[in-house]
């Protein structure tokens, strides 16, 4: 079942997230980041993309009954949780803020890839239209809704995690980063299964 291995391939991130804690500001990097930094702003900015996908997930899971669709949601929640958690773990580790007066994404130097109109801060965000809507539907619509709007948060944490890959200077958080791409890019792919089977297909 391909969702088994998705599972598998979480797992493997959260083993391996698992080891980072007490040496991220240790011996496995260059030292303490600076608060400018890509290794600052992806822990920053992705902690707020992962808290969205979290809190769309407990929405879905409360509109449906589908066992499958739950079962994913559940994953995501948890799975993104943990790392949330552990990204603002690291900003406290090396005393740097949570919140930077920078633009989302400036540690890319790609500023301005969202609107962050009506709450989408950075690019696969839902707009807090969309997430009010999710709330609204129930069975295979909010089903079909949730699928769309995961695959799009996907693809933009995607985008995110392979700057922080290629940017970041911190090896653990550059392992964890690389993980979340591979991750989610197996997710989309279920995803899109998911959606094909109930006669609808990502937005994009």
């Amino acid at each position: 079942m391909r969702y088994a291995g998705v599972a598998v391939a979480v797992a493997g991130v959260l083993v391996a997230a698992g080891a980072i804690g007490c040496s991220v500001a240790g011996d496995d990097g260059p030292g303490v980041p600076a608060a400018g930094s890509a290794d600052a702003g992806f822990a920053r900015d992705m902690a707020v993309h992962h808290q969205q996908a979290v809190e769309m997930s407990y929405v879905v899971r409360d509109r449906t009954t589908d066992v499958e669709v739950r079962r994913l949601a559940y994953d995501i929640a948890q799975t993104q949780a943990n790392q949330r958690g552990m990204m603002l773990g690291w900003l406290d580790l090396w005393g740097l803020p949570k919140v930077s007066s920078q633009e989302p994404m400036a540690w890319m130097g790609m500023s301005g890839m969202a609107s962050g109109e009506d709450g989408a801060l950075m690019p696969g965000m839902a707009t807090d239209a969309e997430m009010k809507k999710l709330g609204t539907l129930d069975g295979e619509q909010a089903e079909v809704f949730f699928l769309q709007l995961m695959t799009d948060h996907h693809r933009g944490g995607v985008h995110m995690a392979e700057g922080c890959v290629a940017k970041c200077t911190v090896r653990v958080e550059k392992r964890l980063a690389q993980g979340m791409v591979d991750a989610q890019r197996s997710e989309i792919q279920l995803m899109a299964d998911m959606l094909k089977s109930r006669g609808a297909a990502p937005r994009s």
